[in-house]
């Protein structure tokens, strides 16, 4: 449900892929502080699809909303624009969220917003209304915390104590984002950024909570009476569009400042320099849950639409087949070339082509 968006990621359609195909049981939708979304939401509670728990979020039948929006603060302290989440409990504290941003945006009607305030005001008004703030895909070179926001530290923007979470996106993993130390103190997340069905649930994780709603994933982040994170799943750093340097006119792999093909110092920074540029970690590392790579499907070779459908009918969600479902099940539907990739990609011996400069990794056919 944002500006660059598919069509179909409607609210209804939404709801039913995720809890249906993909296998998910708590779903964010960024764009909720647009009026239109939350009459939706509404006319939906109206007609009995839905109804508001009492510890925040929207349940569906298998599913619940939080309810979120995505920002891109411009503040004088930012050397560019920075992405952040922010999640409210309700639909009440969203409109007087959105009431608040309308005065501070040019257009509420749009999902993800350009937002000219102080970081640290738009922080503690979410604290305030009992929200989660989360920085969105921190290392991507653009419109993220580290990509351009700051030149070393968050806290050159933001005030550390006003952040309940980090987002790592696509090209970074929890590896390769521990070696920050300023990161130590908050829980990372792996969310899937998806402009469309398909992309949704590349990435997830295992929330361990009493049940599916906002106070309860608030109190996992706090690591509560037991709540807390127990997996995090997400793409091989290596398929994301970012992770390695790439030179903005030829786009070819660069090692250094300029690209040896073009002469020219134009480059896109891929996440994995980025983070080498940041390491900070001195102390003794934290203990985490652990990061598991998965490959969506629709990244195998030979796993069209067709297959796919295939293999959803015979042995339901995502998830199932990518981890679970044995491999002489899969042998009886589909081809050989399909499970040994499926194989490879649970063991984590895909050959992988490194992605960058906007462009997603992708399986090495020639040593497939």
């Amino acid at each position: 449900m944002k500006i660059t968006a598919a069509p179909s990621l409607t609210l209804p359609t939404i709801i039913k892929y995720a809890a249906d195909i993909k296998g998910i049981n708590m779903i964010g939708i960024i764009d909720c502080h647009v009026p239109e979304v939350l009459n939706e939401l509404e006319s939906m509670i109206g007609n009995g699809e839905a109804y508001q728990l009492t510890e925040g979020g929207v349940r569906f039948s298998g599913i619940t909303l939080l309810l979120g929006t995505e920002l891109e603060i411009y503040d004088e302290n930012c050397n560019g624009p920075i992405h952040v989440l922010c999640y409210l409990p309700s639909i009440d504290s969203m409109r007087v969220f959105g009431e608040w941003l309308a005065h501070r945006m040019k257009n509420r009607h749009l999902s993800s917003q350009r937002i000219y305030e102080h970081a640290q005001a738009i922080q503690a008004k979410v604290r305030r209304l009992n929200g989660l703030f989360i920085p969105a895909h921190v290392f991507t070179p653009f419109k993220s915390l580290y990509g351009k926001g700051v030149k070393k530290s968050l806290t050159e923007v933001f005030n550390p104590d006003l952040i309940d979470g980090i987002e790592l996106g696509l090209s970074s993993d929890t590896a390769m984002a521990e070696q920050l130390e300023e990161l130590g103190r908050y829980p990372f997340l792996s969310n899937s950024d998806a402009h469309s069905l398909e992309k949704m649930a590349r990435e997830y994780q295992i929330v361990q909570m009493k049940q599916p709603s906002f106070m309860e994933f608030k109190w996992a982040l706090q690591e509560r009476e037991g709540r807390k994170i127990v997996a995090n799943y997400g793409l091989n750093p290596l398929l994301g569009k970012y992770h390695q340097t790439i030179c903005a006119i030829c786009s070819k792999k660069v090692d250094g400042e300029s690209c040896t093909n073009c002469q020219i110092n134009k480059v896109i920074k891929g996440v994995s320099e980025r983070i080498k540029e940041l390491a900070s970690r001195k102390t003794k590392k934290i203990q985490r849950p652990p990061y598991i790579h998965q490959v969506p499907l629709e990244f195998l070779p030979k796993v069209g639409k067709q297959t796919l459908r295939k293999l959803r009918d015979h042995f339901g969600t995502d998830m199932n087949i990518i981890h679970s479902v044995p491999y002489e099940e899969l042998q009886k539907v589909v081809s050989m070339q399909v499970v040994n990739g499926i194989r490879m990609a649970r063991t984590g011996t895909l050959p992988i082509e490194a992605g960058g400069g906007g462009k997603y990794g992708k399986i090495d056919i020639k040593n497939y």
